[in-house]
C-alpha cells in the first residue's frame, strides 16, 4: 500500500513538473516568431528599395577643357553670323520703315560696299544726276502752289515730284506729309545726309510735314519756299531752318530707280 501511494505521489509531481516547465516557454516562443516576422518585412523592403548607384563625374583633362572651349565659342560664332545673314535678308526684302539707315546708306556707296555691276551702276549715276539736273533747272522760277510744271511753277512737293516722278519704280506721293511718311522712302539720319535725299520741315506746327527741299551736299538744299518767293538754294544749318527740321528720307537708291 505504501508503495502505491509512493508512486502515485511521484507520479503527481512529475506531472506537476512538466507543467511548470512547458508554461514559460510559450511567450517566449510566441515573441521569438513576432521578431522572425519582423525582420522578414524588414528583409523585403531593402530588396524592394531602388539601389542608388553612385555616378562618378569623369574629370576632363586640360587638354579635353581646350577643346570644349573652343568648340562653343566656334558653335557661338556660327549662331551669331547667322543670325547677322538672316536680318540682312529680312531687311533687304522690303522698304521704308524697315530698312536701316546703314543699309540705305550701303546701298548708294559710290565705292561699292555693295556689288553692283558696271551697268547698273552707270545707270544709277545717270539717275541721280538726272534728277539734280532737273532740280537746279527751276532755280529762280516764281512758287507756284499746286505746281507741279516748269511752264507754272512749283510748290516744295512739286517740285520733288517733278524731279523723281520717272526715275523711280513706285509712285511718288503728291504732298510733302505724304512723302515724309512714304513706306518706300526710309528715315535718314542727319549726319548720313546725301544728295539727292529729301529734308523735311514743319513750318506752322501742325504737327505735320508741310515743308520738303532736296539736299545738295555740303550743307545745301534746294527748295520752292512760298508765295512771292523763288526757288533758291539754302543753308540747313541756317537757325531757322534747324528750328523747323524734322527729318530727312532717301527715296533714290540702287535699288529703287527704275
Amino acid at each position: 500500500m505504501r508503495l502505491i501511494i509512493t508512486l502515485f505521489i511521484l507520479a503527481f509531481a512529475q506531472l506537476f513538473f512538466n507543467v511548470a516547465s512547458a508554461s514559460p516557454h510559450a511567450p517566449v516562443k510566441a515573441s521569438q516568431h513576432k521578431v522572425e516576422k519582423k525582420s522578414a518585412r524588414e528583409d523585403e523592403r531593402r530588396k524592394r528599395r531602388p539601389v542608388k548607384t553612385a555616378v562618378k563625374k569623369s574629370r576632363l583633362t586640360s587638354v579635353q577643357k581646350l577643346k570644349l572651349k573652343k568648340q562653343k565659342k566656334v558653335e557661338l560664332v556660327a549662331h551669331n553670323t547667322s543670325a547677322k545673314k538672316i536680318t540682312l535678308k529680312s531687311s533687304s526684302k522690303h522698304y521704308g520703315r524697315q530698312r536701316s539707315s546703314k543699309v540705305i546708306a550701303a546701298e548708294t556707296n559710290e565705292l561699292g560696299t555693295i556689288k553692283m555691276s558696271k551697268a547698273h551702276r552707270q545707270r544709277y549715276q545717270k539717275a541721280r544726276e538726272t534728277a539734280m539736273a532737273k532740280l537746279m533747272g527751276q532755280l529762280g522760277k516764281p512758287y507756284q502752289w499746286g505746281g507741279t510744271s516748269p511752264h507754272t511753277g512749283f510748290d516744295c512737293s512739286g517740285l520733288v515730284w517733278y524731279a523723281y516722278k520717272d526715275l523711280l519704280k513706285f509712285k511718288i506721293p503728291r504732298t510733302a506729309n505724304e512723302m515724309y511718311h512714304l513706306r518706300d522712302a526710309a528715315p535718314i539720319k542727319r549726319e548720313l545726309l546725301e544728295k539727292g535725299d529729301l529734308v523735311f520741315f514743319r513750318i506752322n506746327g501742325r504737327g505735320t510735314a508741310d515743308h520738303v527741299g532736296v539736299y545738295l551736299g555740303d550743307g545745301k538744299f534746294i527748295q520752292s519756299p512760298r508765295t512771292g518767293k523763288d526757288i533758291q538754294i539754302s543753308a540747313l544749318g541756317e537757325d531757322y531752318w534747324q528750328r523747323h527740321y524734322i527729318g530727312a528720307r532717301r527715296m533714290m537708291t540702287p535699288k529703287t530707280i527704275r
